[in-house]
This record gives structure tokens, sequence and C-alpha cells, in this order.
């Protein structure tokens, strides 16, 4: 086998272009190479579907899941309609056969994406058509705005100026519908003239509790006074906190390079202590009965020595009792 550099070099060259050319036209054709594996292909029904296009997403709960391929006129009868085509590039979403699909807007520059809401029993068939009934189209906000400015353009000023004059003559004449309405609006404030009642009770409620506030306005002074001689005590003794805490820590530091310094000679005292606590462990119960049994002893011993530097005793049935003969 020759080596690579016996190889020619047009023949290599011409390779290396071919599959950067292959590499570079398959990055640009990613969403042609994900249609071969498609999920399945599908159609909805929109009565208006401005501002989506193909290419746009589709999402499932916001997941992106496939492509619109089209958007074409289509009809029903005499009544026209946009007829959406889109792919799933995923397989494990499942489609019901009540599955509802709507557009809806992905960035405030107005793109689109469509959104589907898979329900029902089954599998929409491939090719199915999602009916006019189970979908719906945004309000586009931009669009009516526009329509808005519009509409504010075709405003006849003077017109509007006649109209307003017109409407202040007839208030003028005050016939008896207007008398009536304005009957009402009386009637109205009237009722809102009522609670004035329940407003003063308010009002005098919340003069209440003011009054209370005010009546404790030396227990709050003498807190808030107590609280500042707290903290001025505090700051006072901030040297000496401090002082201690640095004690204290200079304090763990000693007792850390003691402990390592001794740590040869504390090592064995502490385990042969463990070995003790675990014969003290082994033998609680016999140390137990020990102690109990102990306890009449020490009793009488201390009746014995506790009157003086002696022993208190006796021997009994040393002299026998006088027993006086009877004749």
């Amino acid at each position: 086998m020759r080596a690579f550099r016996e190889r020619n070099p047009v023949v290599v060259g011409a390779v290396g272009l071919t599959l950067l050319a292959g590499t570079v036209f398959g990055a640009f054709h990613l969403d042609d190479l994900a249609a071969l594996t498609a999920a399945g292909s599908y159609r909805a029904a929109f009565r208006d579907a401005s501002g989506l296009a193909a290419g746009n997403e589709v999402r499932v709960a916001g997941v992106r899941v496939g492509k619109v391929t089209g958007v074409d006129l289509a009809r029903h009868g005499n009544q026209p309609y946009v007829r959406v085509t889109f792919r799933l590039d995923d397989g494990s979403v499942r489609l019901g056969t009540r599955t509802e699909a709507t557009i809806r807007i992905k960035t405030i520059l107005g793109q689109k994406y469509l959104g589907l809401a898979p329900d029902g029993p089954g599998r929409l068939a491939e090719d199915a058509e999602i009916p006019l009934d189970r979908t719906a189209s945004p309000f586009d906000v931009m669009q009516a705005v526009t329509g808005l400015a519009g509409t504010l353009d075709q405003i006849d000023t003077t017109q509007l100026a006649t109209a307003f004059t017109t409407l202040a003559q007839a208030f003028a004449d005050t016939p008896a519908s207007v008398q009536s309405s304005l009957a009402g609006l009386s009637r109205l404030s009237k009722t809102v003239a009522d609670r004035d009642a329940e407003l003063r009770a308010l009002l005098i409620r919340a003069h209440a509790v003011t009054g209370v506030l005010a009546q404790r306005d030396e227990e709050f002074r003498k807190l808030v006074t107590d609280g500042g001689l707290l903290l001025a005590e505090v700051s006072r003794r901030r040297d000496a906190i401090h002082e201690l805490l640095v004690g204290t820590d200079d304090l763990a530091t000693q007792l850390s390079g003691l402990v390592a310094d001794n740590r040869t000679r504390l090592e064995p005292a502490l385990r042969q202590l463990r070995g003790v606590v675990a014969v003290l462990q082994r033998n609680r119960d016999q140390l137990a009965q020990t102690i109990q049994q102990m306890g009449p002893f020490v009793n009488a011993f201390a009746n014995v020595v506790g009157n003086g530097r002696w022993f208190d005793s006796y021997v009994a049935g040393l002299l026998q009792p006088y027993v006086p003969v009877v004749k």
C-alpha cells in the first residue's frame, strides 16, 4: 500500500473538494434531510392564516416537533379558507382524533408558529385535515393598531365639531328623556351620599386608634430610647467583643497545636481509656449488682463510726439478765 504523500495530489484534492461540497450542501439542507425521516404529514384549515408561512415551526406545549411545509388557499363549497400543511419530525408525538391547532405569535416582531394540542382517542390519520371548528387564529395587535390609525386619519374633524355643537343644543332644550336620565344620575349621587354616615363612622374609629397610639407615645418613646441605649452599649463593648473573639480564635489555635504536639502521647492514653470503658461496659450488670449489695453494708458501717473516732459495738448475751424468783 502506497503512502499518502505518494498518491496523486490531483485525485486527493478532487476527493477533498467533493467531500467539502457535500458537507456544505448537507448543512444548508438539514430540513430537507429531516423530511426524509418525518413522522407524518398533516393539514389544518383556518379562516385566517395571515403571518404564517412555510418554514415556520410546529410546536406541542412549546416544544418544536415539526415544520410548516405549505400555506395555500382552498375552497369548501363557496366558502374559501386557508389550508396549512405541516409535518412532524418527532415520532413520539401522537395526535389524537380531536387534536386542535392554533396560530400563535412567537416574537414581538410578528413571527408566528403553529401550535398543536393533541386530544382525543386513537391517532390522526396520515394527511388528515384538522377542521375549522378545531382551529383558531390569533388577534394581530399590530394590524389592529394600524387599522385604528387609518380610521382616525379618516375622521372629519369639522363634522365632528358640528356634531358636538348639535348635541350641546339638544341638551339645552332638555327634553323629557334627558331629564329622566339626569334624574337617574341624581338618584345615583344621592345613594353615594347616603354612605356618608358609614364613612364618618370609619373616620371616627380611625381617630380613636390614633388617639390610643398618641396615649402610648411615652411607652413608644421609652422603647426607642432603651433600644438606642442598648445599641450604644453594644457599640462601646465592640472592642471588647472583638478582643474576645480574637482571643477565642487564638485559644482554638493553641489547643489545636497542643493536640498536634501531644498526639503521640494522647493516642495511647485514649486507647487505654477506650479499653477501660469497654471493660466497664461488659461488666455493667455486675457493677450494678455490687453497688446494690454494698448499700446495707455502707449504712451499717456509717452507724458504727458515726459517733466519733471509735467503733460503737456491743456483745449480745454476755451477761444473763436478772430474773427474780417468785415463791
